[in-house]
């Protein structure tokens, strides 16, 4: 037995079985499922781990056999009967009238109720060892594996090579196959995290200088709009409170967070603090390097430095690891400082890309570390995307690929942030819900301002009607006039929100939502709201913050000070600083908003989600969220699928469209126009239960559990 095996078999003998004895009840004995020897000539394909880019077009040649695949994650599954047991303990650790009521496990303590049974590990681990790889650690919950090898090993071991590409003129490299392993480790094996290069995006997007007059978002237009002051007044301020930010980039310098403080008025909060955390694996060879600062510093600087905003008493750690050849780096963090042995309570994550795209081993991987917190006790935020619905589709000028959402939201286990913009402008109010004067802070917001879902989009149909035109779609809509196109509205930029489609299984032809995919199940907390679909899937987002950047006037300031990633020195009035919005920005202050609520509840809340839902579906529902029934996060798009009145000529289904071609809506319907998605009350697509206004949140959390 390897090292790491019997020091985790040791530590589940020693774990004190008196302070579980409720859920211990609820946890079934592990089933060893290796029940046939291994064979190397009966193999079981891994479907669903194949990047569409892997193809003979992009095609440059296989690596050398020699080339070095560090710090690999295979993930585990574990019984079916484990897995049951898991929902619905966690169901009871949110359930006030349960005994498991807040009765968080350790990572060794779920390891040893939930995971995979101890020999089943051990049989995988010494397979990977006969087959050449290094077994650097078995993470404390038994689902997850680091490995490190060759690309001849891999090759080897599980049928695939890997290969150079060139893709929009980036050299990559990725597996050309669905990898394959021995039939007999089907039952305990997903698949490996990730056997190539494609990163997940940062939810960011940054403030064109639009010719309209800016109404910039500091933190104390922040605190008055979101109604924060009368929670700091009351000593809510995020005390003894810990927010992870999880990055694979440091920040560019420590100082741009204290200028930001300093001049935004938050320094007085002495007891908010700032660290940087490269965090190892509690076992085994440390896979977490220092990544130093590179040009994801940019989101790692607004996500420390908003986080800090909405809870200017907290501490902020910023969790970074280094990607390795073929491994995020901020999976690796996460996976990382859920394992260890205390965690912190809140965390936020701000990158992502579609579930069908992803693969099915990093959607588990997604989904299981997500789990894992939750019981934990850990609430877990993410960004929900900056695409509308059209997820699969970033980087492009019109959606072709139909809706699709992020990965790294879509899980059960997290909160997925969505985000609005202000309605202000449209709708020629400005003068009423912004001062004619700056305070000593920068701060002009004089009240909550209503919100519109954030959609930059001329499929739009705010934007579509402010311009001049009764709809955005089609030939005679906003998308088929010059002026979208001179204007740059042919887009897709916009909060995101949809339905969860690909979680599991293989996608369709061209990574379309489709085939064998399947979104994950509507969690039984998703309920009771009006709005919510009887569509059997998790739906996104469960709630949204302002995050637009800049279309109608409003974006968010912030001090970042790399000239290598477009930054500048943060001085003279903020308007000159650096300037953003996306779903980057509203997830790390909904963490920064959960800091104040675990400070006024005494403790770690796990995943707010439960909570959340039953306040909207109760009498104080609007006063705790602002329900958005104006506008869409429609998005222009172009082809066949999910997209209606599209101009689409002489182009060949799954090519990339120029910026004239898309003048089609995104519609849950090719052949009538129903909007993906428009907003409504209650419950919607566009921005979920809408925002929330904090102080009444944290005052009613209680009647929620």
């Amino acid at each position: 037995m390897s090292t790491n095996l019997r020091s985790y078999s040791a530590l589940v003998r020693l774990l004190c079985c008196s302070a579980l004895a409720v859920c211990l009840k609820s946890a079934p004995a592990a089933r060893i499922l290796i029940t046939q020897p291994i064979d190397s000539n009966r193999l079981y394909a891994l479907a669903g781990n194949t990047r569409p880019e892997a193809n003979a077009q992009n095609d440059r040649g296989k690596v050398a056999d020699t080339f070095a695949v560090p710090h690999m994650l295979l993930q585990l599954q574990r019984s079916p009967e484990r897995e049951q047991a898991l929902r619905s303990f966690i169901d009871q650790q949110h359930d006030s009238t349960s005994p498991n009521f807040h009765r968080w496990l350790t990572a060794d303590q779920f390891g040893q109720l939930y995971g995979p049974a101890p020999q089943d590990i051990e049989v995988v681990s010494d397979w990977l060892r006969t087959s050449g790889f290094t077994v650097n650690t078995v993470y404390p919950s038994g689902m997850s594996i680091d490995f490190s090898g060759t690309a001849g090993q891999v090759l080897a071991a599980f049928n695939t090579e890997i290969h150079r590409l060139s893709v929009d003129g980036k050299d990559h490299i990725a597996n050309m196959s669905d990898p394959q392993i021995p039939e007999a480790l089907a039952p305990v094996v997903t698949g490996i995290v990730s056997l190539h290069d494609f990163r997940p995006y940062s939810m960011k997007m940054p403030s064109p200088k639009y010719r309209i007059e800016f109404e910039i978002v500091v933190p104390d237009d922040l605190a008055t709009i979101y109604d924060l002051k009368p929670a700091f007044a009351a000593g809510y301020t995020g005390k003894g409170q810990t927010i992870a930010v999880i990055e694979d980039s440091n920040l560019y310098n420590t100082e741009d967070w204290n200028i930001f403080r300093r001049v935004f008025g938050l320094s007085g909060y002495t007891a908010g603090s700032l660290s940087t955390i490269n965090p190892a694996p509690p076992h085994g060879t440390s896979n977490c390097a220092d990544p130093g600062a590179n040009p994801d510093d940019v989101e790692a600087t607004l996500d420390a430095e908003w986080a800090s905003a909405a809870a200017p008493d907290a501490r902020i750690e910023v969790v970074t690891c280094a990607d390795t050849t073929t491994t995020p780096g901020f999976v690796i963090a996460a996976q990382n400082i859920i394992n260890a042995s205390a965690p912190p309570a809140i965390i936020s994550v701000s990158y992502g890309f579609c579930e069908a795209v992803t693969g099915v081993a990093l959607n588990a991987a997604y989904n299981s570390a997500y789990q894992q917190a939750v019981a934990e006790g850990v609430s877990v935020f993410v960004a929900a995307g900056d695409d509308g619905a059209a997820g699969c589709d970033r980087g492009y000028n019109a959606a072709i690929h139909g809706i699709g959402v992020s990965s790294s939201s879509s899980t059960p286990y997290n909160v997925a942030v969505g985000g609005t913009d202000f309605a202000d402008t449209s709708q020629h109010t400005t003068g009423t819900y912004w001062g004619p004067a700056n305070s000593a802070t920068y701060g002009s917001a004089l009240s909550y301002i209503p919100e519109i879902p954030w959609n930059n989009s001329c499929a739009g149909s705010v934007l579509a009607v402010f311009s001049g035109y009764s709809v955005g779609y089609g030939p005679a809509g906003y998308c088929g006039s010059s002026m979208a196109q001179q204007s740059g509205a042919l887009n897709l930029v916009a909060g995101s929100g949809g339905p969860s489609g690909c979680a599991s299984g293989v996608p369709a032809e061209n990574f379309v939502v489709g085939g064998s995919c399947k979104g994950y199940p509507k969690p039984s907390w998703q309920k009771g709201v009006p709005g919510i679909p009887n569509d059997g899937v998790r739906d996104l987002p469960d709630v949204s913050l302002f995050a637009a950047n800049g279309l109608w006037g409003h974006y968010y300031v912030f001090c970042f000070s790399d000239p290598l990633s477009g930054g500048a020195p943060c001085v003279g009035a903020p308007d000159q600083w650096a300037g953003a919005g996306g779903t980057s920005f509203s997830s790390p202050i909904m963490a920064g908003i959960q800091a104040l609520v675990n400070q006024k509840m005494g403790g770690a809340q796990g995943n707010p989600n439960p909570v959340y839902y039953k306040l909207a579906a109760s009498s104080v529902a609007s006063s705790v969220f602002h329900s958005i029934t104006t506008g869409d996060i429609v998005v222009n798009c172009s082809g066949d699928i999910s997209c209606f009145g599209a101009g689409f000529v002489g182009r060949g289904r799954g090519e990339p469209p120029t910026a004239f071609d898309g003048n089609g809506g995104l519609s849950t319907a090719s052949h009538t126009y129903r909007p993906a998605f428009a907003a409504g009350s209650g419950w919607n697509f566009a921005t979920g239960l809408g925002s929330v206004d904090a102080y009444n949140l944290i005052l009613n959390w209680s009647k929620g559990q």
